[in-house]
């Protein structure tokens, strides 16, 4: 099972990238949003986050060994929970990729439907379904903070994530609590650890009483 592999980006096209390794070269197929983050590093080394699955008829015996890569793991984790929903599957979910992830997921948590069917291959009834089945499970792809966030307010993911978790034994909503968190990052100040960025998040609360 390969799940992870490193090499040149030495092509890229509308569904897939070519890694180059030593002598040999891979294809390696991604959704859009990943074409996307890809594309201005051409040539160079980068690590994609991968699913080897066969594709094709087992009936005929033909079947294709495939990799399907992320630019993170937390999107390849999504990506295989959005997968199994009934009716979607790999192709449709790749397909339906075109925004990042943490768009798909609010969607789905607010169960936006309108949002979710207006995204490629998806429709009305499978919209309904992905709500149905992946609303309880995607609070923490909602939280997501980008690589871009991450380094403009100095925190690392898993101090968000945790923060989000003290946050929601304290008794707050998940909603209110992206909320607070998402405002606390915007301030673009420096959260080494989870205490700090509570300690943000109680003073905006505290001012925005006395406001």
């Amino acid at each position: 099972m390969i799940t992870k592999i490193t090499g040149e980006l030495a092509e890229l096209s509308e569904e897939a990238a070519t890694l180059r390794i030593g002598a040999f070269e891979y294809e390696v197929l991604i959704p859009e949003y990943s074409r996307r983050q890809l594309q201005r590093m051409l040539h160079s080394e980068v690590s994609l986050f991968t699913i080897e699955y066969l594709e094709g008829n087992q009936m005929q015996g033909r079947m294709t060994p495939r990799l399907i890569g992320f630019t993170s793991e937390i999107e390849r984790e999504f990506f295989e929970l959005f997968c199994s929903v009934d009716g979607v599957g790999t192709r449709k979910a790749m397909r339906a990729m075109v925004r990042p992830v943490k768009e798909i997921a609010t969607a789905i948590e607010e169960q936006d439907a309108k949002s979710l069917a207006s995204l490629p291959g998806v429709g009305p009834a499978t919209a309904e379904r992905i709500i149905a089945k992946l609303r309880r499970k995607v609070p923490k792809f909602a939280l997501m903070v980008t690589r871009e966030e991450a380094r403009e307010a100095e925190v690392e993911p898993d101090v968000v994530s945790e923060t989000f978790e003290v946050l929601r034994t304290l008794g707050h909503s998940e909603s209110d609590a992206r909320r607070l968190l998402d405002t606390a990052l915007s301030s673009k100040k420096k959260y080494p650890d989870v205490q700090s960025l509570l300690q943000a998040i109680y003073q905006q609360t505290q001012q925005k009483h006395h406001d």
